[in-house]
């Protein structure tokens, strides 16, 4: 497998430990001096996954729009999410990176949007996409370990 999605899965794993660990109270559970929870940033890491890979390339997402719209970037929690909404996270988390390392394989990333990130770089392959989300998941660990210690 390629060390990209090997990233990607070590992170994912990550994600699924702390939403098998964790209550519904303590996912939805917003700290003081945070504007979001444990659950809305893995929800956030599947969303943003969506769109940085099948979005950008002109495919059809494996989550809806509304998905998207409520965990995507500048959005914040806006009441808490039932356990039924915490088990279609948990598999939207292991079956969307399942997808996207067969359509990799099977090449169906053909073309790309090119899209500047928040952060000033521009993304102009699916690579490129691949390895920005590996970063951004990767931020979103690190405040989902953070959260994890106040809940």
């Amino acid at each position: 497998m390629n060390s990209v999605f090997e990233v990607h899965k070590t992170v994912r794993n990550t994600l699924l430990k702390v939403l098998d660990n964790h209550s519904l109270e303590q996912l939805n559970k917003i700290p003081d001096g945070f504007k979001n929870n444990l659950i809305w940033n893995i929800a956030h890491c599947v969303a943003t996954q969506q769109v940085l890979l099948y979005r950008l390339s002109g495919l059809p997402m494996k989550v809806s729009d509304e998905f998207v719209a409520k965990y995507k970037k500048d959005t914040k929690p806006e009441g808490d999410v039932s356990q039924a909404e915490v088990d279609e996270v948990r598999k939207l988390l292991l079956e969307t990176f399942d997808q996207a390392v067969l359509d990799y394989e099977n090449q169906l990333f053909k073309v790309y949007q090119e899209y500047t990130t928040s952060i000033g770089f521009t993304l102009r392959t699916i690579e490129d996409g691949l390895n920005f989300n590996n970063y951004h998941e990767g931020i979103h660990t690190g405040v989902v370990l953070s959260l994890k210690k106040l809940v």
